[in-house]
């Protein structure tokens, strides 16, 4: 690939892939922004966004520039110099789903022309762009990858709903097949980004967007944990965490909450352990440990959340219970993977009446069963327990602190607040 190359196609228009077809655009290239949703293409070409970081505004202004063209015919992907493999990598039984991935390969490949580069930005196990992707390139195109066009793996670093760091500020993994793939990789992504930090190879490329994520599943079990056991032992583990924090080396402050969710900490740390148990035949204990902790956060939360109804001589069973945000982070209308959706289906099972605030999150991600209300003193009074999920700041802080008799919270955002029990 060569310097003046300006056709890019980005397969997936998700929350990786967007970003990338609107920084792409800014900066001068012809794309094509393909997903197979036609509903996404749709409200693509109609200027309208269904992603917290991208605007209708910039979607537009993308469009005006008569070089975003989003599409959902294969056929649009003819010529590209550029091809980059932004989909979803989602569990399936407790093992990697790369269909996602081998459908826009051999979508990709009937294209590969000699010069080209196709990367893959999707999070995977180890040896998936040498294992899966080129054999797939090579056999539909009848050309090698390395000699004929370059192939490369650049882990997507997007964070929904970060105020601080974007795609352009945010440093980007890059790699390649071979020394000629890594040059053409790096040069494409050196223009959207501020820095690229090239690897040796794919595979550890592959791994460091893993251990990123692991890291962080660890140590939020680790604290997790803790605040459950702090509980019991009358300590508050906020208070402790807070003070270890103060540490200037050798500490990193971990919050704990009703579990994990998002894209990333539920599924990239089980590719890792499932590639180590099927590649080497050992699990990877502290994968599987933070799993188990984690992914039991919300039953914590409803046995503590039972607790309190109990004490009002309450049962689950027909009480009102106000949930105050349902997205998986603060600031974000993301619901993928949410803990806060996992507590709210395992309360409707119980029979409790489930009212919720969150301003944030779309009406058709919100779960059967469950009404979204405004945030009024009315709706706080009336309900026998409230129980904080996700902290966004346009909830009604306040208005909480000063009408909520009995709260449950998991984000210690009232913790000072009368009749509040944290986690």
């Amino acid at each position: 690939m060569t310097q003046d190359a300006r056709r890019v196609v980005i397969l997936g228009q998700g929350y990786v892939g967007l970003p990338v077809s609107m920084r792409a655009v800014e900066v001068g290239y012809d794309v094509v922004g393909f997903d197979v949703a036609k509903d996404k293409i749709d409200r693509l070409r109609s200027g309208k966004t269904y992603i917290d970081d991208i605007t209708d505004a910039e979607i537009a202004a993308a469009l005006a520039t008569g070089r975003f063209a989003p599409s959902a015919d294969p056929a649009d992907m003819a010529d590209f110099d550029v091809a980059v493999i932004s989909v979803p990598t989602p569990l399936r039984d407790g093992a990697p789903d790369l269909s996602y991935i081998e459908k826009a390969s051999d979508s990709i490949a009937p294209y590969v022309r000699k010069g080209c580069c196709v990367i893959l930005e999707s999070t995977t196990y180890p040896g998936t762009t040498e294992e899966v992707v080129v054999p797939r390139l090579e056999a539909i195109s009848g050309l090698r990858a390395g000699a004929d066009f370059q192939v490369g793996f650049s882990p997507e670093r997007i964070n929904p709903g970060d105020p601080v760091y974007g795609l352009k500020n945010t440093p980007k993994i890059v790699s390649g097949v071979d020394e000629a793939s890594l040059k053409a990789v790096a040069e494409f992504f050196g223009q959207l980004v501020d820095k690229v930090v090239p690897v040796s190879g794919t595979r550890e490329a592959e791994l460091a967007k893993l251990l990123e994520n692991t890291f962080r599943h660890v140590n939020i079990a680790l604290v997790n944990e803790l605040a459950m056991y702090c509980h019991e032992l009358g300590i508050d583990v906020w208070s402790v965490i807070d003070a270890a924090a103060s540490k200037p080396f050798g500490f990193m402050k971990f919050t704990p909450g009703p579990g994990v969710g998002g894209h990333c900490l539920p599924i990239d740390p089980s590719y890792l352990s499932w590639q180590v148990r099927r590649t080497l035949g050992r699990n990877f204990r502290f994968v599987e440990i933070a799993n188990d902790v984690n992914d039991h956060m919300p039953d914590y939360v409803v046995t503590r959340a039972t607790a309190h109804l109990n004490t009002d001589r309450k049962a689950v069973n027909g009480s009102t219970i106000l949930l105050i945000g349902l997205a998986y982070k603060p600031n974000s209308g993301d619901a993928r993977e949410s803990p806060a959706i996992a507590v709210a289906h395992r309360l409707a099972d119980l029979g409790a009446s489930l009212r919720a605030v969150d301003p944030l999150i779309p009406a058709d991600h919100v779960p059967a069963g469950i009404e979204i209300v405004d945030c009024t003193e009315a709706e706080v009074t009336a309900a026998d327990l409230v129980i904080v999920l996700t902290d966004h700041e346009v909830v009604d802080w306040p208005l909480l602190e000063q009408h909520a008799t009995k709260v449950l919270d998991t984000r210690n955002r009232l913790r000072h607040a009368p009749g509040v029990d944290t986690l």
